[in-house]
């Protein structure tokens, strides 16, 4: 798979000025060669740039410009040509069917990413901040997939590695030389009081990941309520849009409708879901199911109350269902005369209608998921899923060995805890990783990068 020469379309399908067809391998320039008619391609220098035309038996495809990257710098460390076609699906695809003819293979979805990775290029955290970098939605979460970019979540690992690394060093010390230290003595004086530094190291790292993944993902946001409370109206009014029906007939919403805002640099994924209430309707009960099942899954819930009506039986039920959620009362329709004054922590009274009472509900949310300032300028946030489970299961290896030096095991059983440690922090990086993993985080990528 390695030595074959893959090629795909990198830019996205569809009408545009310009579409860009990659390609890279060992023959990657002999076969772009043998289809454009201009300079000979073999004998340009590296990273140039090259006028003419793809042509496939005597038949005009396109004018094109050519770059040409020759091994060993550049992102694949193979060689690499890229070609600027005119922007269109048809153009686009028929010069990489073209190039297929020709001896390439279609690429799968991130192979070139992976190839940059497998060549040294890149480690598996930098990989996976190139895929953040083109799904970032926003100025923080660019910025934080830049420093995942730039080697920053390498280097954080490779330190706590080789603080381990240390640990390690001092057990087989004693293992080869056992004359020279008492085994209690070099657990406790020695060994332990590194481990819960590195636990602390791991539990601050750990307390930060909140921050990076709202960041990075956003916050998946429910909002809830009886029927004609105003949930279409609060959606409508945060996404400063008329995405859904908004009448004075309850039951209007009976599916999900979704929208997405940027609030300071945080992603809310909205969710405006069917007014919750015994139904005989079909067909809003399914709504109601569906609602249900979305406030179990939800990160924050905004919870809207009628602010002229008393609280009824349906309110008390949600009110109890959503108890230990993060949440925001929302009194609604304070334009209204009539005011019953409704009051709960962490609640606060708007007109949806009006659109009064939005900014602060914004500042509300903000503080709820980033107290204080986030600094990504000095500081390295962990966002990434999968990174975070692997220091979770770091953590809880380091604490196994914690709990076998307190029950006073052979230091060869700490070191077995240690050394768990030590490969799953590798996996982040790539150190140590299986060939599923890779084809599994590889196999989300965009088909071209």
């Amino acid at each position: 798979m390695m030595n074959d020469t893959i090629a795909q379309i990198s830019s996205a399908l569809g009408q545009g000025a310009i579409s860009i067809v990659r390609m890279s391998g060992k023959d990657a320039i002999s076969i772009a060669n043998r289809i454009f008619d201009g300079t000979n391609l073999e004998k340009v220098p590296t990273h140039t740039v090259h006028y003419g035309h793809i042509v496939y038996k005597n038949k005009n495809i396109d004018e094109v410009l050519i770059t040409i990257f020759k091994a060993p710098k550049t992102f694949t460390v193979e060689d690499i040509v890229e070609i600027n076609c005119h922007g269109g699906v048809f153009v686009a695809n028929k010069i990489l069917e073209t190039l297929l003819l020709e001896g390439a293979r279609s690429a799968n979805p991130g192979e070139f990413t992976e190839r940059a990775f497998l060549n040294g290029r890149i480690d598996l955290t930098q990989a996976e901040a190139v895929m953040d970098i083109i799904e970032a939605k926003s100025d923080l979460s660019l910025s934080l997939a830049n420093k995942g970019l730039d080697g920053e979540i390498y280097k954080l690992i490779v330190d706590l590695r080789s603080d381990l690394l240390n640990i390690i060093a001092h057990i087989e010390v004693n293992i080869d030389y056992p004359e020279y230290d008492d085994v209690i003595e070099l657990s406790n004086k020695i060994i332990k009081p590194k481990i819960i530094d590195l636990l602390s190291k791991i539990n601050k790292l750990l307390e930060q990941a909140s921050y990076g993944k709202v960041i990075k993902d956003g916050v998946k946001t429910a909002i809830i309520g009886k029927p004609n409370v105003g949930k279409s109206s609060l959606l409508n009014a945060l996404l400063r849009e008329d995405k859904a029906i908004v009448t004075e007939i309850q039951g209007t919403t009976r599916d999900i409708v979704e929208g997405s805002i940027n609030i300071g640099g945080i992603i809310l994924n909205l969710i405006d879901t069917a007014g919750i209430r015994e139904s005989e309707d079909l067909i809003e009960k399914i709504g109601i199911n569906k609602a249900k099942a979305i406030i179990y899954e939800a990160e924050l819930i905004l919870f809207v109350l009628d602010n002229n009506q008393v609280l009824s039986e349906d309110d008390e039920k949600l009110l109890e269902l959503t108890k230990h959620k993060k949440r925001i009362i929302i009194i609604n329709k304070t334009d209204l005369n009539k005011e019953l004054y409704h009051s709960f922590e962490n609640s606060i009274a708007v007109s949806a209608l009006h659109k009064t009472g939005i900014n602060e509900l914004e500042t509300m949310i903000k503080q709820m998921f980033l107290s204080g300032e986030v600094n990504i300028t000095d500081q390295t946030y962990v966002s990434n899923a999968r990174h975070i489970a692997k220091l979770n299961e770091t953590k809880e290896s380091l604490n196994d060995s914690i709990t076998a030096i307190k029950n006073e095991l052979p230091i060869d059983m700490v070191e077995i805890d240690l050394k768990a440690a030590w490969n799953v922090l590798g996996e982040i990086i790539g150190d140590t990783s299986s060939t599923s993993l890779l084809d599994e985080l590889f196999s989300k990528f965009c088909l071209g990068k």
